[in-house]
């Protein structure tokens, strides 16, 4: 729990700052070209998620993101797995990075814009969270295929309530591999 906190408050940290900077120095509609036309600052408040979808729906995307947020945290009690914890800590810091614009940015509470910043080719513009967010989403997918369970185990080492199965491979039925009955007392 330790480490994706760490690497949530690193990841909410450098959110949080980029969009102080980016908002007092970028003007809207004004980019700043980093690499020619393909890599350029450009300040954007978006309204909606990701692509900007769900526009209109603001309030539903802070309560979602406020359920990540619990979820995340809920799930980082039980972590034994660094990797889990690293993607589940970007996941976090990213969620709440983009929460603190829903709630405390115009144009009002649940409702604020997030501020997007990040311009590179033909992919919406984005910001340190939605990287992060991104990013972590897909360490965790990739972890999961691999069968990495976020108990540290691997594969099937565990059962559904987190205990390890052991297969028992003792002979029960009192036989040996020939089939003689173990238990008889003489050999007449």
């Amino acid at each position: 729990m330790r480490l994706l906190i760490s690497i949530a408050v690193v990841i909410l940290g450098l959110d949080l700052a980029t969009k102080i900077a980016v908002v007092r120095f970028i003007d809207p509609g004004k980019p700043i070209r980093i690499i020619g036309d393909v890599v350029t600052l450009n300040l954007i408040r978006n309204p909606g998620a990701a692509f900007s979808m769900a526009t209109g729906m603001t309030w539903l995307l802070t309560l979602v993101a406020i359920g990540v947020v619990i979820g995340v945290i809920k799930i980082g009690r039980t972590l034994r797995s660094p990797w889990w914890a690293l993607g589940l800590g970007l996941v976090l810091g990213g969620a709440l990075g983009n929460l603190i614009d829903r709630i405390f940015r115009a144009p009002g509470p649940l409702q604020g814009h997030v501020v997007d910043f990040v311009s590179v080719g033909w992919w919406p513009v984005f910001n340190v969270a939605d990287s992060s967010i991104v990013c972590g989403a897909v360490l965790l997918v990739v972890l999961t295929l691999f069968g990495f369970n976020p108990d540290g185990t691997r594969g099937n080492e565990s059962d559904s309530d987190g205990s390890t199965i052991t297969t028992d491979t003792t002979n029960t039925d009192n036989t040996d591999d020939t089939g003689t009955d173990q238990n008889t007392e003489g050999n007449s």
